[in-house]
């Protein structure tokens, strides 16, 4: 089969909008079958089925009754260009059929910006959702300043952009831990916008190696953006130096420990033969976080398709709320760390890379580091039976 066939392309942003909205959406996937396991697009209105592009190529005739109907079929590739064939194939064929731009890398640098509704207190907090990874973070504005939690160095521009729309000037970047998912804003943020940056006290262990200032912050440290204060509570157990930051006393940006729907996995950071002791610590760290009052807003780091959104399109959820859905809460100790270790997801793409450049060890270009972190960050333990006994 050949095409010429002009192809109409659809942009990711607008293709996000119709999966938020519910409407029906269409996907067919024409990368390589591990490619397409390891990480495509998803939701409750799509319906998705994966083609590899070869196959067209060697018995394309034969292929069109594997293609789901749609109004129009979305075709996708890693960056648009194989797609953009199969979508020309499938208008020859008279189906009518779309091009993703840009294909999964283009997926991937949408980064939304939601403000959270339940705040404490004056600031106003805005989360910043990567909906390829599940990946967020936070801009916090009081006043005319503003501090960011878990950057992404891919969005560096766009946090710097955010917070000057909010009237605000950068003062504060913090991380909540050494990431094994992302590359971190951390340092590029500060260097172009000269805010005070941020890192775990307990993260300096690691061989933290970086060419910029960066502050330690330890448990009970206390950051102010304008009237807003940010509380430094060390919570380990995904990582030694893992740190909430409560903000205004009501909201917990929790990073990789807590999530809404799921709880931190234990062995990023000193492996298999460390994972136990860390899911005991685990157990403990999150034992203190829900001594918190009830109404705690928890702000996690990470979020997946198991999670469902807050009334305000966020995803947060008191500590009461997530202590009536999540089961796992209520084991005790020994219960929780077999449950925790006896089925953990694929640990994420590249993570030994990434923590090297993290923790300032190896150099990489953005682009670089940008490829190293597409697809699922599996930061947490398995959803599959986190919500239930």
């Amino acid at each position: 089969m050949e095409s010429d066939v002009p192809v109409d392309s659809l942009d990711p942003e607008v293709l996000r909008e119709r999966i938020v909205a519910g409407e029906p959406v269409t996907i067919l996937d024409v990368r390589a079958p591990n490619e397409y396991e390891e990480w495509h697009i998803e939701g409750e209105s799509v319906t998705v089925a994966n083609v590899p592009y070869y196959r067209f190529l060697d018995d394309g005739e034969g292929l069109l009754d594997s293609v789901p109907d749609g109004d129009p079929v979305v075709a996708v590739c890693a960056k648009g260009g194989a797609s953009e064939y199969v979508a020309g194939l499938l208008k020859q064929e008279g189906l009518d059929a779309v091009n993703l731009a840009g294909g999964m890398n283009a997926w991937a640098r949408i980064l939304e910006a939601v403000e959270v509704s339940r705040v404490p207190g004056p600031a106003t907090v805005v989360q910043l959702q990567r909906p390829s990874s599940g990946c967020l973070s936070y801009l916090l504005v009081e006043g005319d300043e503003a501090a960011v939690i878990d950057p992404l160095r891919a969005f560096t521009e766009r946090y710097l952009e955010l917070a000057e729309e909010y009237g605000a000037t950068l003062e504060a970047v913090l991380d909540t831990h050494v990431h094994a998912d992302h590359v971190s804003g951390l340092r590029d943020l500060s260097a172009q916008s000269g805010a005070t940056a941020y890192l775990p006290d307990p993260s300096f262990d690691r061989g933290v190696d970086y060419d910029v200032p960066v502050e330690p912050i330890a448990d009970g440290d206390v950051v102010s953006v304008g009237e807003a204060t940010i509380e430094a509570h060390h919570t380990p157990g995904h990582t030694s130096g893992m740190t909430s930051y409560l903000v205004d006393d009501g909201l917990l940006c929790t990073g990789d420990g807590l999530f809404v729907e799921s709880v931190a996995r234990p062995d990023l950071e000193k492996g298999d033969e460390g994972a136990p002791a860390a899911a005991r610590q685990l157990y403990d760290t999150l034992q203190e976080i829900l001594t918190l009052p009830s109404e705690t807003l928890v702000a996690p780091g990470h979020f997946s398709d198991a999670a469902t959104p807050a009334d305000d399109g966020t995803y947060t959820a008191t500590l009461a709320e997530i202590g009536d859905s999540m089961a796992v809460l209520q084991r005790d100790r020994d219960s929780f760390v077999e449950f925790i270790l006896s089925d953990m997801p694929p640990r994420p793409s590249n993570f030994e890379e990434i923590i090297a450049i993290n923790l300032g060890q190896q150099e990489s270009d953005d682009e670089e580091a940008f490829e190293l972190e597409l697809g699922p960050n599996n930061c947490a333990a398995s959803q599959d039976a986190l919500t239930s006994d």
